[in-house]
């Protein structure tokens, strides 16, 4: 099998900043063009050929671009002798669950994700396993040496999203109905989501279920309250049992009380690991970077090990794998059921997990979620900084760190700084132009001391980040 050395590919048609530590992700048209993309697939098709593979399966989500995208995408893989099995418009985790369940491990997504609409993008899966940080600067590099192999393949379409339904409700009865709202945010999930939960027995409220890539009604991504307002107001006018929130591809999960109060994902994962560590006492819980303080002596109370670790679904699942984990966690949404699923993120299977759980308590899902140990925090905080910028001032950030009060520093992912009553966490994003921040402590007055030598430190290495804290 030979391969095809052929010219450098210009630069405008495929630009490095799109390739990010976990996928590839930009603006359509401008830096992921359909050039770009169709230089993408064939370069991984060339790869997934090289391996002895023969097929890779595709799916997009509803943004506009993804039509074209996706066409470019095929084709491209197409051009290498890969026959593309195309099971459409559908939810990310669909895709994850496909290369699980058939007999092709490749797999390629095309999603912008929680992004604004004018975002597109990649996530690769190869061998069943999302591809890292490393592998990914590999698939740029064989598309701009152009190491390609030729031939032409044949494209299949298939539906799986019954089959997907199906073993979800056939894994998770309800021992009751629940009455719940969807805020799918005219993302992907808007169809797959309440068909789903019908299916588990639900009483389901749909709330900006219209697939619509322009996303009218609010920014695709529940880890912001301003995106959660609708959802609130519409379970409490439908007196529902609990809330329930998608980003733009359905892979983050966000959830509201019976009684309109956010459950951010820390405190999710605390409830999950509770239920699982039940049933599996010793296993491992893995959290990242962001998440509460709390989660560590939560999981080894209720008999688990837990491991934090860097933040970023495929960074996740590797660890998972290294460790064996049954659960894992992300303060951005991201949930991972090992113990009687697959592994990788899945909010839509996150979520009727959590109406499990719920369904065998008698109390309503507030009174539930007031058990699990809470502290004064913040959501995550985004400083604007260019993608070309963030990580030299990480850099420039960890270099003139001097918190004289820590107890400890954690560089794992970013900065965390550990104090006897609080932390906080600074950590450049991998997916969007933002340095993330987030605070806790055990008080108002400490999560403001906290924020000062923060404020402090940050501005003395960059006078004019504007600073949300």
């Amino acid at each position: 099998m030979a391969l095809a050395h052929q010219e450098k590919i210009n630069m405008t048609t495929l630009c490095p900043s799109i390739f990010r530590a976990y996928d590839i992700r930009g603006v359509a048209g401008k830096t992921l063009t359909e050039e770009g993309v169709f230089a993408i697939g064939k370069a991984f098709a060339s790869q997934v050929r090289e391996k002895g593979g023969k097929q890779i399966i595709m799916a997009r989500d509803g943004r506009i671009s993804g039509p074209l995208m996706a066409k470019a995408l095929s084709e491209g893989m197409l051009s290498t002798g890969c026959d593309v099995l195309d099971i459409g418009m559908v939810p990310t985790p669909v895709l994850y669950y496909a290369t699980r369940v058939l007999d092709q491990r490749a797999g390629v997504m095309l999603t912008g994700s929680h992004n604004p609409a004018e975002y597109n993008g990649l996530k690769i899966v190869l061998d069943g396993a999302a591809l890292t940080e490393d592998e990914i600067k590999a698939l740029y590099q064989r598309a701009i040496n152009r190491q390609f192999i030729e031939g032409q393949g044949e494209y299949i379409t298939l539906d799986l999203a019954q089959r997907y339904i199906h073993h979800i409700a056939s894994d998770v009865p309800l021992t009751r109905p629940l009455k719940i709202v969807i805020d799918a945010g005219s993302g992907v999930t808007g169809e797959i989501a309440p068909a789903l939960f019908r299916e588990l027995g639900c009483d389901v409220h749909e709330l900006f279920c219209d697939i619509d890539g322009h996303f009218p009604h609010h920014h695709p991504d529940p880890g912001d309250k301003k995106n959660l307002q609708d959802l609130i107001r519409v379970v409490k006018e439908q007196c529902a049992d609990i809330g329930l929130a998608f980003d733009g591809d359905g892979d983050r999960l966000g959830v509201v009380t019976s009684e309109g109060e956010i459950i951010w994902p820390d405190r999710l994962l605390m409830f999950f690991a509770i239920n699982v560590l039940a049933d599996h006492p010793g296993g491992k819980i893995i959290y990242d970077v962001k998440c509460t303080n709390q989660l560590e002596q939560l999981v080894r109370t209720h008999g688990g090990e837990p491991v934090m670790w860097k933040t970023g679904h495929s960074l996740i699942k590797a660890k998972m794998a290294e460790t064996k984990a049954l659960l894992a966690g992300e303060m951005s949404g991201h949930f991972f059921f090992k113990d009687r699923w697959y592994g990788f993120d899945d909010a839509l299977y996150a979520g009727a997990r959590l109406l499990q759980m719920l369904a065998k308590r008698k109390e309503n899902s507030a009174e539930i979620f007031a058990e699990i140990p809470n502290s004064v925090n913040t959501p995550e905080l985004k400083v604007h900084v260019a993608d070309e910028h963030k990580f030299t001032l990480m850099q420039k950030l960890v270099n003139e760190a001097k918190f004289n009060d820590a107890t400890d520093i954690v560089t794992i992912d970013g900065l965390r700084v550990n104090f006897a009553n609080g932390w906080g966490l600074v950590r450049p994003s991998n997916t969007t132009p933002y340095l993330v921040l987030r605070f806790e402590a055990t008080s108002e007055a400490m999560l403001q001391h906290i924020q000062r030598l923060f404020r402090e430190w940050m501005l003395g290495v960059n006078p004019e980040l504007e600073l949300p804290f």
